[in-house]
């Protein structure tokens, strides 16, 4: 019988706090009837987001092609979206069920390439775009070819995905984090992204790349054009290969901010010698087809001949789903005006849009209301880390305390806090030591993805847990 020393100990080793210990009692509490409010991961129709027409229209007819054959069918389905599948299906005719390049399907990969294109106003080169089982499998197959030995190290932010904490520790890699400045919005600073890699090289470590979320997650923040430019050069001056997690690039709330691709601002720059990876998914922005697990990667700046190991790797897997592959070609090549399906989906996409920033303004504002609880307002992506400050129980000295000692202290803290909140109230959320924090500092991380009325209900319900929560710490 297979035990758990038999087990391969970086899988015991990596977490992935989003789905763990919390999430797991949220099912248990829900399973005996309690109502839960999931808070604690990025996933939108879960939450009473619906899903787009035109998505779902194009699925319905690609994964049952006779009923284009019927004759009730151009009452039901828009007239461009009809012919959208049969193109799909004249350059895809093995259908949904058949293996696909391991790449992805070609006019798919030259859809995608258009749209950077479009988006940033610079060229792509489709040979260098994979379609991808979501962000999440770029995501490893790049740290997959980039970590080589047990000293080699990724610059990973702090807060940070546990996605790339959980691939680093699965591939017996070194984690270097950098904290993000809270103070300044969640932006990168220069100074601590030097002292970061210092002390790593100190211990022996040998840095090979940096992951950045812009928009961020958990923080919500959006980097400006400048911050972008200094992390190139950052990387560059380091020979890093940069890791671009861009998965919320339509998830921008503040008219004072605007999204810039890594690509674009590299572009800019004339960099031709640094590596970059970019990711996008279609679990996000305002598609939220995350059961669909589509996605894609483009690579700038690669060798040949390491592009084909990459390749290789995608074979291993054969190709990414085909149904994941369409609705990455829907994400990238909407409709467009004049089609039949046009007003309906700008309408959806708008009304997706504002209703994220209205619940982002909603959370933000109400929490910062609540004394020991104070956030950055999210302008982008679809989460808020919001900072607790607790009163110490009795006899407890924090100055006493080495880094370590503080980090793991605060870490049950906030777990404690966030396990209470569930048990009280149904609300699941992450403790904000999943995602890595400050010593000193405590956090937990929510989304803003429930309808406007729950969002308005559980701040409510937060406030009062909260002073409850503090008056039973002061009584110890």
């Amino acid at each position: 019988m297979l035990t758990i020393k038999d087990i391969n100990p970086n899988l015991i080793n990596s977490q992935y706090a989003v789905r763990g210990k919390i999430v797991s009692r949220a099912q248990e509490l829900e399973a005996q009837g309690r109502k839960i409010i999931y808070c604690n991961i990025g996933n939108p129709q879960a939450l009473k987001q619906k899903p787009l027409t035109f998505v779902r229209q194009i699925l319905c007819l690609v994964e049952y092609p006779p009923l284009l054959e019927k004759p009730e069918t151009p009452k039901l389905f828009s007239k461009d979206v009809i012919e959208r599948v049969k193109f799909i299906l004249k350059e895809n005719p093995s259908g949904t069920g058949a293996y696909t390049q391991s790449a992805g399907i070609p006019f798919i990969r030259k859809a995608v390439a258009n749209f950077i294109e479009k988006r940033d106003n610079i060229p792509s080169d489709p040979d260098k775009i994979i379609l991808t089982d979501g962000a999440s499998k770029g995501v490893q197959a790049a740290l997959t070819m980039l970590i080589k030995s047990s000293r080699d190290g990724v610059m990973i932010p702090i807060p940070q995905y546990p996605l790339y904490s959980a691939t680093i520790t699965l591939l017996g890699g070194v984690q270097i984090g950098y904290y993000l400045d809270e103070t300044n919005h969640w932006q990168l600073n220069e100074s601590i992204l030097v002292k970061s890699l210092a002390k790593a090289m100190e211990k022996g470590i040998n840095p090979v790349a940096i992951a950045v979320i812009n928009p961020g997650n958990p923080t919500g923040a959006v980097l400006s054009y400048d911050n972008i430019q200094m992390i190139i050069n950052f990387a560059k001056k380091h020979n890093l290969t940069i890791l671009a997690d861009e998965v919320y690039q339509e998830n921008v709330y503040s008219e004072e901010l605007k999204f810039y691709s890594f690509a674009k601002v590299m572009y800019d720059m004339n960099e031709t010698q640094t590596t970059l990876f970019s990711f996008h998914s279609v679990s996000k922005g305002f598609f939220g087809e995350c059961g669909h697990r589509g996605g894609y990667l483009e690579v700038r700046n690669i060798g040949t001949d390491a592009f084909e190991q990459l390749i290789k790797l995608q074979s291993i897997s054969l190709c990414a789903n085909v149904d994941g592959q369409i609705v990455t070609y829907a994400m990238v090549d909407p409709p467009k005006e004049g089609d039949e399906s046009y007003d309906v989906y700008v309408t959806e996409k708008q009304s997706i849009l504002n209703a994220l920033k209205e619940k982002a303004e909603i959370l933000g504002t109400e929490l910062n209301k609540i004394k020991g609880l104070s956030v950055d307002i999210p302008k982008g992506a679809m989460y808020a880390f919001v900072k607790l400050d607790l009163p110490y129980e009795k006899g407890i000295d924090p100055n006493t305390m080495s880094d370590e000692e503080l980090l793991k202290y605060n870490a049950q803290r906030d777990f404690n806090y966030c396990l209470s909140l569930l048990e009280e109230t149904g609300i699941c959320v992450v403790p904000g030591s999943g995602f890595g924090q400050l010593p000193g500092t405590m956090h937990f991380r929510t989304t803003f993805l429930p309808p406007k009325e729950e969002i308005e209900r559980l701040v409510v319900l937060i406030r009062d847990f909260h002073i409850k929560y503090v008056d039973r710490l002061r009584s110890y």
